[in-house]
């Protein structure tokens, strides 16, 4: 069938692969496509990426059987159902099958039922609800705390409830689309700042209050970079904010709970507990379940927020299970339970850096529960996450628009559970894989493909 995946046998068919056009070409082209039929004008989109899945690169949309652990069982992408290391998803203190978790969410399952039943304004909230409030608000020591149903939410939301037309945001370059799609949404005056560059935010900053003295202004970053693996100097941004008269907002979706002082991430480890203005983040990366929050100093945030963050208003809240999940794991990553399960976690991070190192490897960033392989080409990354998958080594190929063109990658994702014989064997292929990417040729540049 035209459809059916190509059988592909590494040893021979990488000339074969790279003549069949599904290592060319990349998302950018297909963005904007032109035609009055919005229905059918996607068409080329679809038969560039029917092609990537017959020849087996095609790695999005794969099923993963069983819940997200080290090792678990995944189907898609031209492969049958098959067994491997697990660094695709995003569990980073192996709370998603911890027992006290399980029986959390059951016991909750059978007291309140599966479903929220309304927004947060309208009798959504829970008791559990109230009490993740509570909880996240002292981690943090930020007092006003409100919850969205799911992370993207949380940043769109906060960013457009916040920011009128008038106003400027200036974000980092490399910070979540939720966030770039919020500053958009909200004003025409966005800058993005070189990632991580004070200097650069601080000219920046000079250059708005020299023509718009009374304006305001959110400086958007995040604790750890989702991509990159690395942090900013929050102590210093806070300091320009104060000194310019704008405000901060830092995104802390990967770094809380698995890293830093009592699980705090980078805020907590910079020194910086309630001392930043505004901190959002999402715990579909340590806290098992979906959902986000935004905690701030004031209450009149809160207030805004709730009335004119639509994702908060208008969206089902958060069901009793889930917010009793994240409270559990919440209760799990500030224990002593929650510090053996970090030092788990850098000690694969460490080691698996180390060991990728040793293979040739160039690893972005610093230790973290995030380790990404830059490649750069995104032909050399299509070809390394099929042939990893087929070694059943499952990672992220990352192209665009996760990342910029030209730096395409392979996002691996830590668990505190992954074993040292685990962390040495995904190494040694891992190694393997990408030389083979490396030494693969390449596709033949079509005009179409230069955009």
């Amino acid at each position: 069938m035209l459809n059916e995946p190509i059988p592909f046998d590494p040893a021979h068919d990488l000339d074969a692969l790279a003549a069949s056009g599904a290592l060319g070409g990349n998302v950018a082209l297909f963005r904007q496509p032109r035609g009055r039929d919005l229905l059918r004008r996607a068409a080329p989109l679809e038969e560039w990426c029917a092609l990537r899945a017959r020849h087996g690169v095609w790695p999005y949309g794969r099923t993963l059987d069983g819940p997200p652990a080290p090792m678990a069982t995944v189907e898609g992408d031209g492969l049958a159902a098959r067994q491997g290391i697990n660094f695709a998803s995003q569990d980073y203190l192996s709370l998603a099958a911890h027992p006290a978790v399980l029986d959390a969410a059951m016991r909750v399952l059978a007291e309140c039922g599966p479903h929220s039943a309304g927004s947060a304004i309208l009798l959504g909230n829970s008791r559990y609800s109230g009490l993740l409030e509570e909880a996240i608000g002292a981690l943090l020591a930020c007092q006003h705390v409100t919850l969205f149903p799911t992370g993207w939410g949380a940043a769109f939301g906060a960013v457009t409830a916040l920011v009128h037309g008038s106003d400027h945001v200036l974000i980092d370059a490399l910070a979540h689309a939720s966030l770039r799609q919020g500053a958009q949404a909200a004003t025409r005056n966005v800058s993005a700042f070189r990632h991580n560059d004070c200097d650069h935010l601080r000219e920046l900053l000079a250059g708005i209050r020299a023509v718009d003295a009374g304006g305001a202004i959110l400086v958007v970053t995040e604790g750890l970079f989702s991509m990159d693996a690395d942090s900013p100097d929050l102590p210093l941004m806070q300091y320009l904010c104060r000194e310019y008269g704008a405000t901060l907002l830092v995104d802390v979706a990967h770094d809380l709970g698995a890293m830093g002082p009592g699980g705090t991430g980078a805020i907590g480890a910079q020194g910086m507990l309630g001392r930043i203005d505004i901190v959002m983040g999402a715990f579909s990366k340590t806290f098992a379940s979906n959902g986000g929050f935004v905690a701030c100093l004031e209450p009149s945030v809160r207030r805004q927020l709730q009335l004119f963050a639509g994702p908060h208003m208008f969206s089902n809240a958060l069901s009793p299970v889930q917010a009793a999940t994240v409270l559990e794991c919440l209760r799990i990553a500030t224990s002593t339970e929650g510090e053996r399960l970090r030092a788990d976690l850098m000690r694969n991070a460490v080691e698996l850096r180390a060991l990728l190192h040793e293979e040739g490897m160039r690893c972005i960033g610093s230790a973290s529960p995030i380790v990404p392989l830059l490649l750069g080409s995104e032909s050399a990354t299509r070809v390394a996450g099929m042939l990893l998958a087929r070694e059943q080594v499952f990672v992220n190929p990352m192209e665009f628009p996760g990342v910029p063109l030209g730096a395409a990658r392979l996002r691996l994702q830590l668990m505190a559970r992954h074993t040292p014989a685990q962390i040495r064997t995904a190494a040694r292929k891992l190694g393997a894989a990408v030389r083979r990417a490396l030494e693969a040729p390449r596709p033949a540049l079509r005009p179409s493909d230069q955009g």
